[in-house]
């Protein structure tokens, strides 16, 4: 479909639902960590007004967000977001909906969608850009069985996929062997490439609510990790698409008897699932970050490139959001670890894409986001650091050119080159020290940001810090 058959206004909703002879609405919004919650209601239930009055839910069970006596939440549909919901079984309109408080009629100020609205505006009005393009590159797992558990005398997980390096023994009836080997998944052909039809479909049904994909392939690792690549598109409209991704993904994986994880290291000593992020600003309709600098930037593409990499360690807290996501993001095993820029080297933390010399294709990639992320939160940080650079004039630093494996701490030390935080905890405690760039034009806000530090210590940190690990066992039993 092209964008000319979606809704634009109201009236255009109740049109397209007629069209598809849908008698329910799905109202989707997303939580503050970043998953879908929803709620049906027959489209007669709905008027023209409900697009400004907006429908009631209670907000005290959404994760981070009210107490119990203050949790009667608005949920206000865009009806630009209107989709037909490919996987209902009668016909069901999803659309995505904004977060009110019902008392100020304001905008909720932990809603992910109202901050990602608000780092669109802030652009605009500083005058430096009226538009964010973003371009993620989110990778992911497709398992045939995931079971785990943890209590007082258990503590285990256990994954599986016919794809499996582990598997080449497995008595499968017959046993064919194909399965791309540890680190040999990127990307041989079919019949080791056993998931072409099921990305295929995912990209078919993306295409279908009208996201523009450039490519899919198997992924490096083996056990049938994926990659699918969306078009650019500017922040917020990408954030939209990335939960409609990550819901696709999961329902045509699961109409198959398989299982997709967005999780970033689900397997040992194999790669994680990164999300490379793809930014540049526009005004005007022209491109900002093409330029005579290096690696073909321009000053404003150099100064963004150093707000991204002074705030790293804050972003990550949004950006890399998990305990599991510095599983990846390990000095010495080819992630993108270094706070550096570089037109080449795939372990800096920005990589200037040079396969263009359009001055349209000229954009940072800020390799350490993970799909784990809640984009609208995590672009948003980008976005912010960017304009900060921007705005005080930031240095990036030296470029990193040189194979890092052939460096010594020294050199790299006399450099000055830092790297990512070692942990959720150490990203975490960046963003409480390092937040004020966030809260410009009361994008952030100093409560969703606190609310999230508090939620990440007490929620995940303090859990994980209170386990024994599994592997302790083979470490410490027998002392």
């Amino acid at each position: 479909m092209t964008s000319d058959d979606f809704p634009k206004t109201p009236a255009d909703f109740f049109n397209y639902a007629k069209k598809h002879q849908a008698e329910m609405v799905d109202l989707k919004f997303v939580d503050m960590l970043g998953s879908w919650q929803h709620c049906s209601f027959p489209i007669d239930h709905l008027d023209t007004g409900t697009f400004e009055e907006g429908l009631g839910f209670d907000g005290s069970s959404i994760r981070g967000w009210m107490g119990i006596h203050e949790s009667d939440m608005m949920a206000v549909p865009d009806a630009t977001t209107a989709r037909l919901d490919p996987f209902f079984a009668r016909p069901t309109i999803s659309v995505i909906a904004n977060v009110v408080d019902p008392v100020s009629r304001q905008d909720f100020t932990r809603d992910p969608r109202n901050i990602a609205r608000k780092a669109e505006s802030y652009l605009k009005e500083s005058g430096i850009a009226d538009t964010c393009y973003v371009g993620p590159e989110p990778e992911f797992f497709i398992f045939d069985e995931v079971r785990y558990e943890q209590n007082q005398h258990r503590g285990y997980y256990e994954i599986d996929s016919v794809e499996g390096a582990w598997n080449t023994a497995r008595i499968e009836e017959p046993n064919l062997g194909y399965k791309p080997s540890f680190k040999g998944g990127y990307f041989p052909v079919s019949p080791t490439d056993t998931f072409h039809d099921l990305r295929g479909e995912m990209v078919y049904e993306m295409r279908r609510i009208g996201i523009v994909v450039e490519a899919h392939h198997h992924e490096v690792a083996t056990a049938g990790q994926a990659e699918i690549d969306m078009q650019f598109q500017p922040l917020v409209k990408m954030a939209d698409q990335f939960m409609w991704y990550k819901y696709i993904c999961k329902n045509v994986a699961k109409r198959h008897g398989k299982t997709v994880t967005f999780m970033p290291k689900p397997i040992f000593e194999d790669n994680g699932s990164g999300m490379h992020t793809h930014t540049s600003l526009w005004k005007g309709g022209k491109p900002l970050f093409a330029g005579d600098g290096y690696a073909g930037l321009s000053q404003m593409g150099l100064y963004a490139a150093g707000g991204l990499l002074k705030h790293a360690p804050a972003i990550l807290a949004f950006a890399a959001p998990t305990t599991n996501s510095y599983r990846r993001l390990v000095p010495g095993f080819e992630a993108p670890v270094n706070l550096a820029l570089s037109a080449r080297n795939r372990s800096a933390a920005i990589r200037i894409p040079m396969y263009s010399k359009s001055p349209k294709a000229k954009r940072l990639e800020f390799r350490c986001p993970d799909p784990s992320c809640n984009g609208y939160l995590a672009w948003s940080a980008m976005l912010m650091a960017m304009v900060d650079g921007i705005q005080n004039k930031i240095d990036p630093g030296n470029p990193l050119d040189r194979d890092i494996y052939e460096m010594t701490r020294h050199e790299m030390r006399e450099m000055g080159v830092r790297t990512t935080p070692g942990s959720l905890e150490e990203a975490v405690n960046a963003l409480d020290a390092d937040h004020a760039f966030l809260l410009k034009g009361d994008v952030f806000t100093e409560d969703l940001v606190q609310t999230w530090v508090e939620w990440k210590r007490t929620k995940e940190l303090d859990p994980i810090r209170l386990r024994p690990h599994p592997h302790e066992f083979s470490l410490y039993y027998d002392n």
